[in-house]
């Protein structure tokens, strides 16, 4: 079997050390999507050994790829990369310092050639040669921006890179590791970021719907702590009336698409964050179910320091049966609405106390 191989490494920085519990879930949270993201992005058979912090150890046996195909891979992993950060910044209910900071991430790759090998626990196959080590203690060295593609000269078959991109300068500089020195070029990817299209969030759209019913009710706190105890899915059994459970679907950070499954006591009901607005006096934002039957409408506003008003707005498709049942349930649709804003009450006064 050959033993010799391509030693791909994307690492992603940026991040500090968080102490608050939110902050150090979301940061987490973050970085495995991200990671996800960077798997997904594999075009040229890489394989994945293993993941190690905020890196992803990719080998490939047999000859070294070209420049060319590399630098694809590279570019396809960074602009994913930035794509989803960019995303996540237009969709993010969250303001804790993770998420506010997950933006400014970078990413920088380490492309080396050498000679390695494998032994599988389990499921999983592991690497074990001198040239592993030296891979990683590359990670670590003088470059002084963080967005970079690094390669070793074994990686080029001892030739010089060429300019792939009008913008494209290469470095040459070298490492001393435990194996000796080590040569390698380096070269910027900030260049990049300009091929990554901007991703903004759709505007709210309730063409087809009327507004059927409108609650609302102040709250003593304040408008992010309202915000958390509504716009959280793990928090909606607990107010919303007639709900048993609430089951989270998919997108484990709070932002926009992310989805639920409330189940009621004659059946279920699917439904994502389909909008989201922020302002230090007000924020909005906007559940929709998977039918797009109707849409409910928070909006949050700051009275005072410790006071905010919750009003909801319920939107139904307008349909002559919609306009029809809505004469017939209103009142009962109204009551449960304003129960659901008294339990609300319970969940705020806890939050607040943490």
């Amino acid at each position: 079997m050959d033993n010799r191989g391509l030693l791909f490494i994307p690492d992603i920085s940026g991040f500090t050390q968080f102490v608050n519990a939110t902050e150090i879930e979301h940061s987490r949270l973050i970085i495995q999507e991200l990671l996800e993201q960077l798997i997904n992005s594999n075009e040229i058979g890489l394989e994945v050994s293993e993941i190690e912090g905020d890196a992803i150890l990719f080998y490939r046996f047999g000859d070294s790829p070209p420049l060319e195909e590399l630098y694809r891979q590279v570019a396809k992993m960074f602009c994913e990369f930035h794509r989803k950060l960019i995303a996540y910044e237009h969709r993010k209910f969250c303001h804790c310092a993770a998420c506010v900071s997950a933006i400014d991430l970078t990413l920088k790759v380490i492309t080396h050639y050498g000679e390695f090998t494998g032994y599988n626990v389990k499921t999983f196959n592991k690497l074990i040669g001198k040239d592993i080590i030296v891979a990683h203690q590359l990670l670590k060295n003088d470059i002084d921006q963080h967005e970079y593609w690094l390669i070793t000269q074994s990686a080029l078959n001892d030739s010089r890179p060429t300019d792939l991109t009008s913008w494209m300068e290469w470095n040459r500089s070298a490492k001393q590791t435990e194996n000796g020195v080590v040569a390698f070029h380096y070269t910027q990817l900030g260049e990049l970021r300009k091929e990554v299209l901007n991703d903004p969030m759709p505007p709210l759209d309730l063409s087809g719907k009327t507004k059927a019913l409108s609650v609302s009710r102040d709250y003593d706190a304040d408008i992010i702590t309202v915000f958390h105890a509504t716009g959280d899915f793990r928090y909606r059994a607990r107010w919303l009336d007639g709900i048993k459970s609430v089951e989270e679907v998919d997108h484990l950070l709070p932002r926009v698409g992310m989805r639920c499954k409330c189940v009621f006591e004659n059946g279920s009901e699917t439904i994502y964050s389909s909008s989201y607005s922020y302002g230090t006096q007000r924020i909005e934002f906007t559940e929709t179910d998977d039918n797009r039957h109707g849409t409910r409408h928070f909006i949050l506003e700051k009275m005072g320091e410790r006071s905010t008003r919750l009003t909801i707005d319920i939107y139904k498709r307008d349909t002559a049966l919609a306009r029809l049942l809505k004469r017939m349930r209103n009142k009962q649709t109204a009551a449960s609405w304003h129960r659901s804003l008294t339990n609300l009450d319970a969940v705020v006064r806890e939050i607040s106390k943490r």
